[in-house]
Formats: structure tokens, C-alpha cells, sequence
């Protein structure tokens, strides 16, 4: 009898053991499995608040920039719609977003929006008011310095994504997250054709010149 209750000490003994292991494994991957979470929704509020900043911006560059005589209202225009479209694209400033369309609609209409001013600074060049007036100039290098921002906390996002994701998907981490809801997020991607400078069109109403044929051969 006493072997037997001895026996079934023993036993409950490292069946408590098994259960207190495995809770703290469980609880030590929920935990890392958070810090992660926070570590991607605080880099993605960094990146928030530096595309909000150069939005802020575009009213008094668009402003200044009106005031150049017979300056290319297309220009303004295009600048003027592409800040609207981002306004639309409504995504949560605090929390990274967990589906990859909704993080696509949000890059590409801030793409369009950096595309767009990159062609407004393209066609200042032609404006000699312009590039000697100190307001635009300061504009000038606070949007390019935004735009450096951009970059790089683009690139903090998604590197707190990769340790995120690389967690949720390693095993035995991964059970964990199965589990309790931790889903993969989406990167930030390179564009088509951001390898390529924006092409910059003056309308001085000349059509362009029709391309040379080519001989037969």
C-alpha cells in the first residue's frame, strides 16, 4: 500500500511537473508573441505619423507654389488629388493592419501622392521665383526630409514585421499563436517601377513629336 501511494505520488508529482513546464513555455511564447505585436503596431504608428507629417505639408507647398505666375495648374491639380485619395484610404494609426489589400490601397495611394510631388519639384525647376523664395525652400527641405523619414521607418516596420511573422510561424511558437490568434502581417513592398524616376510632362500644348519610322528591312 505504501509502495503503491508512494508510486502514485511520484507520478502525480511529474505530472505536475510536465503541467508547470509546459505553462511557462506556454506562457513565455504568449509573451514574446506580444512584445512582437507591439513592436510591429509601434513601428507602423511611426509610420503614420511621418506620411501624416508630409501631408501636412502639401497645403502651404501648394499654396506657395500657386503664387508663381503661370504656374501648371496640372501639376497643383494632381498633387492636390492624390493627398485626397490617402485621406480616403481610413486605416487604424495605432494597430498595423493585418490585410495585405488594405496595407496595398494604403501604399499605392501614398505611392501616387509621392509621385506626384516628385513631379511638382521637378517642374520648379523652371520657376526661378520659386527657387530663390525662402518659404518653398523651407518647404522644400522638410519634404525631402520627410520623405527620408519615410524610408526609413518603412523599413523599421518591416523589419519588426519579419521578427513578428518569423515567430508566429517557428515551431513551438507557432502553436501558441494558432492557437490564440496571432496571424502573419504584410510587409511594405516595392512598387512597380519605383526603380524609375517619375516622368515629368509640361503642358505647353505641342503635341509630342510623332516617333520616326523605321525602315523595312
Amino acid at each position: 500500500m505504501n509502495r503503491f501511494a508512494l508510486g502514485c505520488g511520484v507520478l502525480l508529482a511529474i505530472l505536475l511537473f510536465i503541467v508547470v513546464v509546459a505553462a511557462l513555455a506556454l506562457g513565455g511564447s504568449y509573451n514574446r508573441l506580444v512584445r512582437l505585436q507591439q513592436a510591429v503596431d509601434q513601428s507602423w504608428a511611426q509610420v503614420q505619423n511621418v506620411y501624416q507629417r508630409r501631408a501636412d505639408l502639401i497645403p502651404n507647398l501648394v499654396n506657395t507654389v500657386s503664387g508663381a505666375a503661370n504656374f501648371e495648374k496640372s501639376t497643383l491639380t494632381e498633387v492636390t488629388n492624390a493627398r485626397a485619395s490617402v485621406g480616403r484610404v481610413q486605416l487604424d494609426p495605432n494597430k498595423a493592419p493585418t490585410d495585405a489589400a488594405q496595407l496595398e490601397q494604403f501604399q499605392a495611394a501614398q505611392g501616387q501622392l509621392g509621385n506626384a510631388l516628385s513631379r511638382l519639384l521637378v517642374v520648379v525647376e523652371r520657376y526661378p521665383e520659386l527657387k530663390a523664395n525662402q518659404n518653398f525652400l523651407s518647404l522644400q527641405a522638410q519634404l525631402e526630409g520627410t520623405e527620408n523619414r519615410i524610408s526609413v521607418e518603412r523599413g523599421n516596420f518591416n523589419t519588426a514585421v519579419q521578427n513578428y511573422n518569423v515567430a508566429v510561424k517557428s515551431f513551438p511558437t507557432n502553436l501558441v499563436a494558432g492557437m490564440l490568434g496571432f496571424a502573419p502581417r504584410p510587409f511594405f513592398t516595392a512598387q512597380a517601377g519605383a526603380e524609375r524616376p517619375p516622368a515629368v510632362q509640361f503642358n505647353f500644348g505641342t503635341p509630342a513629336p510623332a516617333p520616326a519610322a523605321t525602315a523595312a528591312p
